[in-house]
C-alpha cells in the first residue's frame, strides 16, 4: 500500500507544536492541533468545552497572530481542527502522522506515547519532536510495530522559514518509513534533511549551541561589549544581522539558558563541557525576567523619553543595568565591507590585527574543532553537520565550509602556534595532500571523508540543480559582471543575475536580450533564476537611475525604459517557452520580469509586488500591462464593464498601494501568480522544476502567445478611482502626493482617454508606463522619495 500523508495530528500547541500544525496546513494537510486541559478549571468549567480547550485555543490564536506569520494564508488556518488530549484523543485514529511536542519530560512522554500506541491505526507514523530525550528510552515498552513507525523529527523555529529538518532513526525504525518522511519533508513540507544521530541535541543544535555559548564566555574573557560581538558575529561572517545577542532576545533568554543547562546535563564526558555551562549574568537576567521581545527587555531593550525620542540600550553583564552605547569599530570590519566575496571577508576576519579580528579567530578556531572532534560522535561526515548549521541557522556557511574559506592549512598553523589540539582527522587529511574539506572537479562536488581518508562525491538528488557547480564544469556559456547564461542540459538555459540584491543593471537588459537570442538558435527554452540567499531580483538599480536624473538625462533614461519593455515583449512573444523561477524578495523589475514570462515556478517564499510607488515612480517595464493582463485573463469573453471593474480595482490596488505578498499563496490572491503557475515548497528543487516545467511546455507542443489587442476601461475607471482618492485623501489616510501618483497609475492601467470596454493595442500602455514613468522622475517630490530611500533604506511619504 501506498504510504499517504491525509491528515497529521499535533500534540502540544506551544510555539514549537503551533507552528508545525501551521507548516502542515499550508502544505494542505488537515491537522488536528492538541493540548492538555487546564489544571485549574473549578464547578462547571469542568464540563464546559470551551474552557477544556482554553490552552490548545490560545496556542490556535497565537499561531494566527504569529510574527513572522505561521500561516502562507490567514485562509490555511481551516486545515487546522483543534481539541484536547482527553476528549479528543480517540480521533488520532485516523491520522496518518502523529508528531508530539509536548513537555521535554521522559515520563510525560512515555505515558503519551502508550496511550498513542492503543489508538493509532496501523502503519501510521509516530514522531517526537524532542531535542534532548534519546529515543530510545521514549519508546521503552512500547511494541516492535510501534517501535517500526517511530522516528525523531526534530523541526527548528521558526518552522516555516527555517529550512532544517532533522530525521532521527530509531533502532527499529523501518527504512521505508525513514525514506517516506525524508521525501514527504523535502518535497511538500520544502525541508532540508539531515540525518541525524540519537545524541543529546542532535546536531544543528549541538553544534550551534556550543557556538553561542562558547561566543558568550570569550566575550567575557576578552572583555568584549555585547555590541561588539553583534557587529562581529553578523553579516561579515555570512550569518543573520541579529547575530548572537539579538538572536537571543528573539529566540528568549530562558531558552537559551535552559536549553544550556539541559545541555551541559546531558554531557557529562563532552571534552568541552565548562563551555555548555550558562554564564552566570544569564542566569540573573532569567531570575529578572529580563528574557528579550516577549518581555520587552533581555540584551537589548528599547525606551522612549519624554520627548518621545526612541533609543536602544543593551544589559551590561557585570551591573545588570541598561546603558547607551555607540556603534562598535573596528577595522577588521572595515577591511570585510571592502571585501568582494565572502571569503575574502571572512578571511579579512579572521586574519585582522586588530582585537575584533583576535575574538573572531578564537571563538570560530575552537567552533572548528569541536565540530570536526564530533565526527562520528554526531555525524559520520562533515556534509551533515554543514547543511544543519546552514539550514537551521540561516548561515551562509557551516563551520567546515568557513574553515575552508579562511585556509585550513593557514588556519591549522595558526592553532599550533596558539597551541590548540588540532583534531587527529584534520591532521591526517592535510598529511595525506588534501588541503580543503571540498573541492569541484568536472561539475562534481566532492566532500572529504574522515572515515576513509578521500574525497567522495557529494549525493545530488535529481530534483536538485547547483547554478555553482554547473558553471564550475562545462555548463557556463556565457557571462558579463551582471549575469551568466548557464545550460541546465536538454537544450534549457538558465539566466542567472549575479548584481548586489540581484539589481537590474542596464548591462542585465542587455544580457537578456543576448540570451533570447541564443536560445532561440541553440536551445528549446530559457529559465531567469538564480541561487543567491535572499532575492530573486530587488528591482532596478535605483542609485544609477536617480545619478542620471539628477543630471538631467530624462531622453537616456527614456530609451533606457524603452529597451528593458523590448526585452521583456521580446521574451512573452518568444518562439519557446519562458520561465521565471523567483523566491525571496521579487520586487518592482524583478517582478516585472516574472510577469512577462510565459510561465512562473514560485518557492512558497516568495514576496513579491511592484513597489514603484513608494520612490514616486510607476512600474514601466511593462508591469503595468502585464499584470492588468494577466487578472483581466480570468474574465474569458465576452467582457462587460462590470466584469472589467471587477479585475481593475486589485490590479490598481496591488500597484498604487505597492503590495508585496507573505508568500506564493498570497501571492497567487493578489493576482501576479495564475492558475498555470507552480509553486514549489523546497527551495533546492526550484531550478530543477523550472527546468521540468520547460520541457514539459515543449512536450507538449508550445506555441508562443498571439498577440492581441486587451480590453481596457478607460474613462469609467478614472472617475471612481479619482472619487475614491479624493476621499482617502481628505480622511488623512494618503497625501496628496500619493493621491497624485495614485491617480496617474488608474490613467495607465485603464488605457487612457478611451471609452469603456475599449479594445487597445499593448503599445498603448506601454507608451502610457514610459511616458508617465518619465513624467513622475522630474516630480520634486519623487526625487525626495528616491534621496531618502538611498540614504535610509526607509520609504518616504510627503
Amino acid at each position: 500500500m501506498t504510504q499517504k500523508i491525509r491528515k497529521a495530528a499535533v500534540l502540544g500547541s506551544g510555539v514549537m507544536g503551533g507552528a508545525i500544525a501551521a507548516l502542515l496546513a499550508s502544505a494542505g494537510v488537515k491537522t488536528t492541533l492538541l493540548d492538555i486541559i487546564p489544571f485549574d478549571l473549578k464547578g462547571d468549567e469542568k464540563k464546559d468545552p470551551k474552557a477544556r480547550n482554553k490552552i490548545v485555543e490560545q496556542g490556535f490564536n497565537n499561531l494566527l497572530t504569529a510574527r513572522p506569520a505561521a500561516l502562507m494564508t490567514p485562509g490555511d488556518a481551516k486545515f487546522i481542527s483543534i481539541g484536547n488530549l482527553e476528549d479528543d484523543f480517540d480521533r488520532l485514529a485516523d491520522c496518518d502522522w502523529i508528531i508530539e511536542v509536548v513537555l521535554e519530560n521522559l515520563e510525560v512522554k512515555q505515558k503519551l506515547f502508550k496511550r498513542i500506541q492503543a489508538v493509532r491505526k496501523k502503519d501510521a507514523i509516530v514522531s517526537s519532536n524532542t531535542s534532548g530525550i534519546p529515543l530510545e528510552k521514549i519508546t521503552q515498552g512500547l511494541s516492535p510495530e510501534f517501535k517500526s513507525h517511530f522516528l525523531g523529527t526534530h523541526f527548528f523555529n521558526p518552522v516555516r522559514y527555517m529550512h532544517l529538518l532533522e530525521l532521527i532513526p530509531g533502532q527499529e525504525t523501518k527504512q521505508e518509513v525513514l525514506d517516506f518522511i525524508a521525501d514527504f519533508g523535502s518535497k511538500r513540507l520544502g525541508k532540508g534533511i539531515v540525518w541525524a544521530k540519537d545524541t543529546p541535541n542532535f546536531i544543528g543544535n549541538r553544534i550551534g549551541i556550543f557556538n553561542s555559548l562558547n561566543n558568550i564566555h570569550t566575550m567575557m574573557e576578552q572583555g568584549l561589549s555585547i555590541p561588539e560581538v553583534d557587529a562581529l558575529m553578523g553579516p561579515a561572517l555570512g550569518r543573520a544581522k541579529t547575530a548572537q545577542f539579538r538572536t537571543g532576545d528573539l529566540v528568549g533568554l530562558d531558552i537559551l539558558y535552559q536549553v544550556a543547562e539541559n545541555t551541559h546535563a546531558l554531557l557529562p564526558d563532552d571534552s568541552e563541557k565548562a563551555r555548555f555551562k550558562a554564564p552566570d549574568f544569564l542566569g540573573a537576567m532569567v531570575e529578572k525576567k529580563y528574557l528579550g521581545n516577549k518581555t520587552r527587555g533581555g540584551f537589548y531593550k528599547k525606551v522612549t523619553d519624554k520627548n518621545g525620542q526612541r533609543t536602544i540600550l543593551v544589559i551590561n553583564p557585570d551591573t545588570l543595568e541598561y546603558e547607551p552605547f555607540e556603534k562598535p569599530d573596528f577595522p577588521c570590519l572595515d577591511q570585510a565591507a571592502k571585501a568582494g566575496t565572502l571569503t575574502e571577508k571572512i578571511q579579512a576576519m579572521v586574519f585582522g590585527k586588530d582585537r575584533g579580528s583576535a575574538y573572531v579567530w578564537k571563538c570560530l578556531s575552537r567552533t572548528w574543532i569541536y565540530a570536526a572532534n564530533r565526527i562520528p560522535e554526531i555525524s559520520d561526515t562533515i556534509l551533515e553537520i554543514d547543511k544543519a548549521v546552514r539550514w537551521g541557522f540561516n548561515a551562509a556557511m557551516g563551520p567546515f565550509e568557513m574553515w575552508d574559506a579562511a585556509g585550513v592549512e593557514t588556519a591549522v598553523e595558526r592553532m599550533i602556534s596558539d597551541k590548540l589540539e588540532v583534531p587527529d582527522a584534520v591532521m591526517k587529511m592535510l598529511n595525506n595532500g588534501c588541503k580543503t574539506f571540498y573541492k569541484t572537479e568536472n561539475s562534481i562536488q566532492y566532500y572529504y571523508d574522515f572515515s576513509s581518508q578521500k574525497y567522495l562525491a557529494k549525493l545530488v538528488q535529481e530534483e536538485e540543480l547547483d547554478l555553482k557547480v554547473l558553471k564550475s564544469g562545462t555548463g557556463l556559456v556565457k557571462s558579463c559582471a551582471s549575469a551568466s547564461l548557464i545550460d541546465l542540459g536538454d537544450g534549457v538555459f538558465c539566466c542567472e543575475f549575479h548584481t548586489k540584491m540581484n539589481a537590474l543593471s542596464p548591462e542585465i537588459k542587455v544580457f537578456i536580450d543576448e540570451c533570447l537570442d541564443y536560445v532561440n538558435e541553440n536551445g528549446q527554452g530559457l529559465i531567469y533564476g538564480n541561487q543567491a540567499a535572499k532575492a530573486f531580483s530587488a528591482g532596478a538599480d535605483l542609485k544609477a537611475m536617480a545619478k542620471r536624473a539628477k543630471a538631467g538625462n530624462f531622453d537616456e533614461i527614456s530609451r533606457g525604459v524603452a529597451s528593458f519593455q523590448a526585452v521583456i515583449q521580446k521574451a512573452k512573444y518568444a518562439p519557446f517557452p519562458v520561465v521565471a523561477a523567483p523566491f525571496g524578495m521579487t520586487l518592482g523589475g524583478g517582478c516585472e520580469i516574472c510577469l512577462g514570462a510565459d510561465r512562473i515556478v514560485a518557492h512558497t517564499e516568495l514576496y513579491m509586488g511592484l513597489v514603484e510607488v513608494g520612490v514616486g515612480l510607476l512600474p514601466a517595464g511593462a508591469g503595468c500591462l502585464n499584470l492588468w493582463k494577466k487578472v483581466s485573463k480570468r474574465l474569458g469573453p465576452p467582457i462587460n464593464g462590470a466584469d472589467l471593474m471587477a479585475a481593475f480595482m486589485p490590479v490598481f490596488s496591488a500597484i498604487a498601494m505597492a503590495k508585496v505578498s507573505t508568500s506564493a499563496a498570497e501571492a497567487r490572491i493578489n493576482g501576479f501568480l495564475g492558475e498555470t503557475d507552480r509553486i514549489v515548497f523546497n527551495r533546492d528543487c526550484l531550478i530543477a522544476e523550472a527546468k521540468k516545467e520547460v520541457l514539459r511546455m515543449v512536450e507538449d507542443g508550445y506555441s508562443p502567445p498571439l498577440k492581441t489587442d486587451i480590453t481596457v476601461l478607460g474613462d469609467a475607471a478614472q472617475g471612481p478611482v479619482a472619487a475614491y482618492l479624493m476621499n482617502m485623501t481628505k480622511g488623512g489616510f494618503i497625501s496628496d502626493y500619493d493621491a497624485f501618483l495614485a491617480n496617474r497609475i488608474a490613467r495607465v492601467i485603464s488605457g487612457g482617454e478611451v471609452g469603456n470596454a475599449t479594445p487597445v493595442d499593448e503599445e498603448v500602455i506601454l507608451t502610457l508606463e514610459r511616458k508617465t514613468f518619465i513624467e513622475n522622475l522630474t516630480q520634486e517630490k519623487t526625487m525626495e522619495r528616491i534621496t531618502h530611500l538611498l540614504a535610509t533604506g526607509k520609504p518616504l511619504r510627503n
